[in-house]
């Protein structure tokens, strides 16, 4: 049985999450107005209280729309000279970034905001019918092999009532060591990279055994941190046997977008503000793709204004009010340069490779390398090398979705290096 500690821990703590959550249910219906009462409200607190903030900018009337962009860059000095007055080191939640983007940071959030940044998650997977307290969650992300970090995590995985699956290496031994886990335990859903748990997906397919029949109390998986692509969804939803529900966010400012109930990508408006901007940080027409911006409506330790958080995507107002994200295209740095000129999302490879690998089932992941302008590497885990029929069907993809002349090289391995917390990037620019 649980103990219900996840939220008895973050009390003790000095978070307040029953008052969040009470916060929470009382603007769960936030209107314009609301929005943007809370948004020029965080805005004059760290006008006001923040001298890291204020100083960037020199004009205090200045429009929401012409307020300077926060990046990573940005943010890449030592946490205690971009704290508000009267927050230190020592009484807020502080926190890292993975370094995905290439920009790692530490940020910092007061008590309060933190446990509104839980009140959200909390409540986003109760409409899923899972419960933080007391749903046993298989767990499918990185952890530390040794010292105080893996002792952190794992003490955070009971505390969350989560059993962890570590993902560094996943050959078919570990991959019959998880199904036999989720045949003695009583999960209720699986949460983590999304490619990782498609090659659990993958191993279940070619045992042609669905994992819901194994552990009958699965109810849901939700994928997070990498792209979901269409096929994957359908691999998911066949051979895990349960719905999958997609999740987007970031750890500086929490729960982004997550699917509703009724499959709809929705933009978590409770305590953020989200944005979509063009290449002068103006704002894009209703649909238009540009960069995503997030602003924390709740962090008074530290500003999260208009801060750029690496994606691309858009914006759609439904007729219900809702706002929800689409067209997420995963970071904004992913972008390939090609010998032409041409500039196309590293995205582009997904089309190019992804539907003729598919088809190989032997083939179990990838990574696209561009090297140089014209140079690419693909690696790949296989239990035997990619055969010449592929190589050929992959160029001629990359003629069409590309352009003509670029080489590419193979390599197979019997697993892909991934980063330190475990997340595998399908497109890497080394030029």
């Amino acid at each position: 049985m649980p103990l219900q500690l996840f939220h008895k821990t973050l009390k003790l703590q000095g978070f307040e999450i029953d008052k969040a959550r009470k916060e929470f249910q009382s603007i769960s219906n936030m209107t314009s107005i609301d929005i943007k009462n809370r948004k020029e409200a965080i805005l004059k607190y760290h006008l006001t209280n923040n001298h890291f903030y204020s100083s960037l900018v020199s004009d205090k009337t200045v429009s929401w729309e012409n307020l300077p962009i926060l990046t990573k860059r940005n943010l890449q000095q030592p946490l205690q000279e971009r704290l508000s007055t009267g927050y230190t080191t020592k009484n807020i939640f502080k926190g890292k970034t993975s370094g995905s983007s290439g920009h790692p940071l530490t940020y910092g959030k007061d008590k309060y905001a933190h446990a509104m940044t839980w009140a959200v998650f909390y409540e986003a997977y109760k409409q899923h019918g899972i419960n933080l307290n007391s749903s046993l969650q298989a767990r499918f992300y990185g952890i530390p092999l040794r010292g105080k970090g893996r002792y952190l995590e794992l003490v955070k995985d009971f505390v969350s009532y989560r059993k962890r699956f570590p993902i560094f290496n996943m050959n078919d031994a570990v991959l019959e060591s998880f199904v036999y886990r989720f045949s003695k335990d009583k999960f209720e859903y699986i949460n983590g990279y999304t490619s990782s748990i498609v090659l659990l997906a993958r191993y279940c397919q070619s045992k042609n055994r669905v994992l819901k029949s194994i552990c009958p109390t699965l109810k849901m998986v939700i994928t997070t941190s990498e792209m979901l692509f269409p096929d994957d969804r359908l691999l998911l939803e066949e051979w895990l046997g349960i719905p999958v529900i997609n999740e987007y966010g970031a750890s500086e400012v929490g729960l982004i977008a997550m699917q509703n109930a009724q499959g709809d990508f929705e933009i978590n408006q409770q305590n953020l503000y989200v944005e979509v901007v063009d290449e002068e940080n103006q704002p894009v027409p209703e649909g238009a793709i540009g960069s995503i911006l997030v602003t924390d409506l709740y962090n008074k330790a530290h500003p999260m204004i208009r801060y750029k958080i690496g994606d691309l995507g858009s914006l759609q107002t439904l007729e219900n009010g809702i706002r929800v994200l689409k067209d997420l295209q995963g970071r904004v740095s992913d972008m390939v340069l090609l010998p032409s000129g041409k500039v196309v999302p590293g995205l582009t490879f997904y089309y190019v490779t992804k539907a003729i690998i598919k088809e190989d089932l032997d083939i179990l992941e990838f990574i696209v390398i561009q090297k140089e302008l014209a140079s690419f590497e693909i690696q790949y885990v296989s239990k035997s090398d990619m055969g010449d029929a592929l190589k050929k069907e992959i160029q001629k993809s990359m003629d069409e979705y590309l352009e003509l002349g670029l080489a590419v090289i193979y390599t197979r391995h019997e697993f892909l290096d991934r980063s330190k917390r475990g997340k595998l990037k399908q497109f890497i620019n080394e030029v």
